[in-house]
């Protein structure tokens, strides 16, 4: 998902041949003082997101006991945490411990699908995730039949087909663009916005494409979260015992505590008027969905959700102690 930016003023179609032949990502801070506590820290979120991911799809992969459809959403999740964080964190740790962090075009270009695809595949599993729930907790006498190993593997192949194919079209335009210099990227990675500031030629078509991409991955799939729990919470009312309420409530929680967090973290970063785009809260908005989010779901996930512990010590019989 990305924002929709206009053709900057003054800027007219030209060939489309690329003369910039590598960018310079700004980063976050040019004080030296700054680099060593930064470098830390991110270096500590990559290695949870890494770490705490690769657990989570061992587990889901070794446990009889998590072979259900939520187990198996979850797993995919897990790898697009990884593919997310992976595109960005790397070349943000170069940059922090030499002064000049500069990324070639190609390297622009496969940053910027890998980012799009992990980022968009992780809005649209979400949803489907808040549909899983919908029909294990309305509907649970038809949930086996409902949610089918059939219909799970379609919709997983259906969401990284799709994401990769938004990918592939958003920076098969941004290749189709020429980048005539300045070559500095406003960011700590490469996206859409800052880069089609830097663009020489018309970026209409580019506005058009990430308008829509932004209505369907961010307003429509949020939407569609927000109807299924709302259709959980009323079911959950319904129930009459305390227990049968917490019980309910707590298969979801862990989703919906994750959904908070990652929507909340895209919507700081996209949905707003164009107009309004700053480098600063761009390179914080996207430390939460890069770098905190893909952090944070492993931990969410093992820590709220009984079979996951259960299953993790099973794995590991040192945590047993």
């Amino acid at each position: 998902m990305e924002r929709g930016v206009g053709t900057p003023p003054g800027q007219g179609t030209r060939s489309n041949h690329t003369l910039v032949a590598e960018f310079k990502l700004q980063g976050f801070s040019e004080n030296p003082r700054l680099r060593l506590p930064l470098f830390s820290c991110f270096l500590s979120l990559y290695a949870v997101a890494l770490g705490g991911n690769a657990v989570i799809i061992a587990v889901v992969s070794c446990s009889v006991n998590l072979r259900s459809p939520m187990y198996f959403f979850l797993c995919n999740l897990a790898t697009m945490d990884i593919v997310c964080t992976s595109s960005v964190l790397p070349k943000v740790l170069v940059g922090l411990v030499f002064e000049e962090n500069t990324i070639s075009f190609p390297g622009c270009m496969a940053q910027l699908f890998f980012l799009l695809w992990s980022v968009s595949s992780e809005l649209l599993l979400l949803t489907v995730m808040a549909y899983d729930r919908y029909v294990a907790i309305c509907h649970p006498l038809h949930y086996s039949s409902r949610m089918s190993p059939l219909l799970c593997r379609a919709l997983v192949t259906g969401v990284w087909a799709v994401c990769a194919l938004n990918a592939s079209v958003h920076t098969g335009l941004m290749v189709q663009l020429s980048f005539c210099g300045p070559n500095i990227i406003t960011h700590f990675f490469c996206e859409i916005p800052p880069l089609l500031l830097l663009s020489c030629s018309s970026t209409l078509m580019n506005s058009v494409m990430t308008v829509l991409a932004d209505a369907f991955f961010g307003v429509v799939n949020f939407l569609l979260t927000l109807a299924s729990y709302g259709c959980i919470i009323a079911s959950i009312l319904r129930i009459r015992s305390a227990v049968g309420r917490r019980r309910a409530f707590s298969t979801c929680s862990s989703h919906l505590l994750v959904v908070s967090v990652y929507y909340s973290a895209v919507f700081c970063a996209y949905i707003s008027p164009a107009s309004s785009y700053g480098p600063e809260r761009s390179k914080v908005s996207g430390v939460l969905y890069t770098m905190l989010s893909p952090s944070l779901n492993p931990i969410i996930y093992s820590l709220r959700n009984r079979e996951v512990k259960h299953a993790l010590r099973r794995l590991v019989p040192l945590s047993r102690h």
